[in-house]
């Protein structure tokens, strides 16, 4: 019963509110309803609870400072543009490693094979100096081609300067090219020089001067040279080199160029002058001793002679 009592108040109010509507519509004032419910309505706001839920208070973007804005903007853009130069520098820090030499740090000492095209050579060292370092490589003749002729000699200097690097013409048919680790094809034959030519221009070279070499009579004999022992520093036959890396046997170049300058070789086709310039490489990383051993070979041999 009370329900719908409360029910038809509401009605009755509702009605009299819309009578008010078009009363004040008409003639500008009301009966003062709409006042009472407004005042009515203003003290239960003021006895309703506040809100449980927080209230953000809106970003006013006008009353920032134009200035301070720019000058966010303007420190950002320098940092974004620090760190894409920084990832500019070191992409080419990496495509520079990879062009450059192949090199390794080993006991705090930075080794790299010389670059014929560098152009930090000195006049002094693009001479021929004192001492050359020669390297050849060979190609496959007679049955099967087990026996071996030359087809490439070349002769770096102290510094590691290609001095001379020429293919030559084998003296007989070639049935084996082994390129797969000489690196000789027959397209190289076309401006190969013949093996006299090879011999004088070689000839020349060693003339009064130290050769270095890995293995290096078998160079020689490729050659048919001979060359005084005294100036002949061989890495293979190095005292102190076979008792550290090879257990007082023959190490080969490509290990002594691993051990000692901490550089892979011979990975694939072999280079002579890349062979050429490790092993003066090797030589020098223990010239001292190289010179030691030698002199005092050589002066034991002479005091022995004149006996």
């Amino acid at each position: 019963m009370l329900a719908i009592v409360l029910v038809l108040i509401v009605y009755l109010l509702g009605l009299l509110v819309i009578v008010e509507l078009l009363y004040i519509k008409k003639h500008g004032k009301g009966f003062g309803i709409m006042s009472g419910l407004s005042s009515n309505w203003a003290s239960l706001q003021k006895k309703q609870k506040p809100s449980k839920f927080t209230r953000y208070k809106k970003i006013d973007t006008t009353t920032r400072n134009p200035k301070s804005t720019v000058k966010n903007v303007r420190v950002m853009s320098k940092a974004v543009a620090a760190s894409l130069k920084l990832e500019d520098e070191q992409n080419q820090q990496q495509q520079q490693q990879q062009q450059q030499p192949q090199h390794q740090q080993m006991d705090g000492v930075k080794y790299e094979l010389p670059s014929d095209t560098d152009t930090k050579f000195s006049n002094r060292q693009l001479e021929i100096g004192k001492y050359v370092a020669i390297d050849c490589e060979f190609v496959g003749v007679g049955p099967e081609g087990v026996a071996s002729s030359l087809a490439r000699v070349s002769i770096v200097n102290f510094h590691g300067k290609t001095i001379f690097d020429s293919f030559v013409r084998p003296t007989e048919k070639v049935t084996d090219w082994r390129t797969w680790v000489s690196g000789v094809t027959p397209n190289d034959m076309k401006d190969a020089i013949t093996f006299k030519e090879a011999q004088n221009k070689t000839s020349e070279i060693l003339k009064n001067r130290i050769l270095v070499g890995h293995a290096v009579d078998h160079d020689l004999d490729a050659l048919m040279l001979s060359h005084p022992k005294s100036m002949i520093r061989d890495t293979a036959r190095h005292t102190p080199y076979r008792q550290k890396y090879a257990k007082g046997k023959t190490p080969s170049l490509k290990n002594l160029t691993k051990e000692i300058l901490g550089i892979d070789i011979q990975t694939g086709e072999h280079s002579s002058v890349e062979d050429a310039k490790a092993t003066m490489m090797i030589f020098r990383n223990d010239k001292k001793t190289f010179e030691q051993i030698a002199t005092k070979r050589f002066r034991r041999a002479n005091h022995n002679h004149r006996q």
